[in-house]
């Protein structure tokens, strides 16, 4: 069986599986996906892929709600702190 490389270890597809599972759970299982994805593929595109695959099958389920919430979340890292935003004179 090939590895499938937008889920490697299966944690979205099992989250799909879970008869009663909640946001909760649904949102601590794609956080341990987050964390463990690969760098090749941006977050934004493999969770967006994610959603194509399983949203049209389980549209009301809660992992397709974190997923949506994830893709929205996906932004740029920005600066935040150090010298640059303390306040100088001129």
């Amino acid at each position: 069986m090939d590895r499938d490389r937008l889920d490697p270890k299966g944690l979205i597809r099992e989250a799909y599986r879970i008869d009663g599972i909640g946001p909760g759970e649904c949102r601590s299982i794609f956080l341990d996906w987050a964390l463990s994805h690969s760098d090749d593929t941006p977050t934004g595109d493999s969770i967006a892929r994610l959603l194509e695959r399983h949203a049209s099958l389980h549209p009301h389920h809660p992992m397709t709600q974190v997923l949506r919430e994830g893709l929205g979340q996906v932004e740029h890292p920005r600066r935040r702190g150090g010298w640059r935003s303390r306040p100088r004179e001129d």
